[in-house]
């Protein structure tokens, strides 16, 4: 199933109904503001389901994204002086934070051999605005199969995920199609110094002109 997810009303229509999806573990297809995702609520079942839809390792993790600083805090979520800095200057936009904490209230499978959860406050206007209104993290990776390019637009999504559309299991939010954005920065906020895992989106040299040392 696919819902117009375009418009202010067309949003405000189709949260509910996402709501309910993702209640019941249901899977997700959106768009964010560099390119559609795959995701779920931040559960066991549900993840595992991602990861199959996916084709890919359950010891993996995904990312959440976030309505704000306020929700991650709200998770359990630990935001050092560099995160604080970073997130300051680019939230909401294309740079995901690893940050420590969120034990008990969040999964480990969505935890990464350094220990952090990779978090981004997506600077999608709709889709923050759905975050916001379940009350917790979405999960996120890119609507595709491993290997192959990510998805565009909804059409593509319906090609690649067809059976899982058809059964009901894959909901998806039909945001137009979307322009060829990077990736979004990739910083673990984990140790003492922050570090660079990708450059994406936002290079290096701008992170360092908004946050200086506590850049890296």
């Amino acid at each position: 199933m696919s819902l117009p997810f375009r418009t202010a009303a067309e949003v405000a229509a189709a949260i509910p109904m996402v709501v309910d999806h993702l209640a019941g573990d249901g899977l997700l297809a959106y768009p964010t503001e560099t390119v559609y995702g795959l995701g779920s609520a931040p559960t066991v079942p549900a993840l595992a389901a991602l990861a199959r839809l996916k084709g890919r390792s359950p010891d993996k993790p995904f990312l959440v994204l976030v309505s704000g600083r306020e929700m991650a805090e709200r998770w359990g979520l630990v935001l050092s002086a560099s995160a604080r800095a970073l997130s300051d200057a680019f939230w909401p936009g294309p740079l995901t934070l690893v940050l420590p904490g969120g034990e008990g209230r969040l999964p480990d499978q969505l935890r990464g051999k350094e220990g952090g959860i990779a978090v981004r406050h997506t600077g999608h206007a709709a889709i923050a605005r759905l975050v916001a209104a379940l009350g917790y993290p979405l999960t996120s990776t890119s609507a595709n199969r491993p290997g192959e390019p990510a998805a565009p637009g909804p059409e593509r999504i319906g090609e690649t995920f067809r059976d899982e559309i058809a059964a009901g299991a894959l909901l998806v939010l039909d945001g137009g199609v979307l322009g060829n954005v990077p990736p979004s920065t990739l910083v673990d906020c984990t140790g003492p110094m922050p570090r660079m895992v990708r450059e994406g989106a936002i290079p290096r040299a701008e992170l360092r002109r908004a946050a200086g040392r506590l850049a890296p």
